[in-house]
């Protein structure tokens, strides 16, 4: 198990100084799911729903919270992020929306929170736009797929491309 790096010798928190890392390229995708009513991802695959496009909405919504990661999460670093790509899929099988992202950076340090926080908030957008047809709506599986770059190399997920 690695040492956790954002903790001094007192075991206090502190943000990774990352001054002397080289800037690499750095990728990371994430996912996760909104599970729904077979009648609320009709409203949404039909157009339907009061809010407006909810697809769309939860795509936009991903973009802008992955910029803003290092305002959200404590001790993320502010980053200049050169892709980020967030897709929500109808799938029948859950019955629901698959949400994932993608995100790249030039930099000394990984984007694996900026995908997971696209996600996060695109879920989130997707369950506020229609909240009002099914409050019984679940996000799950939330987690990092893959992540390319830096020191500690790449990481894929067990079972996962």
């Amino acid at each position: 198990m690695a040492e956790l790096t954002h903790l001094d010798a007192s075991g206090a928190a502190n943000m990774v100084d990352v001054s002397e890392k080289d800037a690499t390229t750095r990728t990371a995708r994430a996912t996760g799911a909104v599970v729904m009513l077979p009648e609320t991802l009709r409203l949404i695959r039909e157009g339907d729903a009061k809010k407006g496009d909810v697809i769309g909405t939860a795509r936009l919504a991903g973009i802008m919270a992955s910029k803003r990661t290092h305002e959200l999460i404590p001790l993320c670093h502010p980053l200049l992020l050169s892709k980020i790509r967030v897709d929500c899929e109808i799938d029948e099988s859950l019955p629901g929306l698959r949400v994932t992202a993608e995100v790249k950076v030039l930099g000394p340090t990984g984007v694996e929170m900026e995908a997971l926080t696209a996600v996060s908030v695109a879920c989130l957008t997707i369950y506020d736009m229609v909240k009002a047809a099914d409050r019984g709506m679940r996000i799950e599986g939330i987690r990092l797929l893959a992540k390319d770059g830096g020191r500690s190399g790449t990481y894929r997920a067990e079972g996962d491309v």
